[in-house]
């Protein structure tokens, strides 16, 4: 379903990098759950300016998700055309890394298993935690 745009970074690769997490799921999606210091972006609400004010360096290493990772690439595009030059998008999202017994925190910054199943249709894709809709 994507374009490959945005390169990948696998959830194993992850965790051996230094990187800004930016989390593109909508914000009910990000209160259930969510991986350690990401920011919220948003994507319906996705507005460049927080992630220009937040994050100035345009070189500084970005990885964005969301559930499975195609709205994390739509973000990623958008912010390829502000300049940003060193975006990876996280194979298989949020799903993925809880799939792999990954942790994931909610909203108070406890660890859960809850995760946002997002939708009936694309919650299939979860096999590990628990389903939130």
């Amino acid at each position: 379903m994507n374009s490959g745009s945005v390169s990948y970074v696998t959830p194993q690769e992850l965790p051996n990098q230094k990187v800004v997490l930016l989390d593109t799921r909508e914000l009910e999606e990000f209160k259930v759950s969510h991986l350690k210091d990401a920011l919220w972006v948003g994507y319906k609400d996705f507005d460049i300016t927080t992630v220009l004010e937040n994050i100035p360096e345009k070189e500084t290493p970005i990885v964005v998700y969301c559930s499975i990772g195609v709205r994390s690439e739509d973000i990623g595009e958008e912010l390829q055309k502000a300049g940003y030059t060193n975006i990876k998008n996280l194979y298989g999202g949020i799903f993925e890394w809880k799939n792999q017994d990954k942790v994931v925190i909610d909203s108070l910054g406890q660890e859960t298993e809850n995760i946002h199943a997002y939708s009936k249709y694309w919650g299939k894709l979860l096999t590990k935690g628990n389903k939130v809709y």
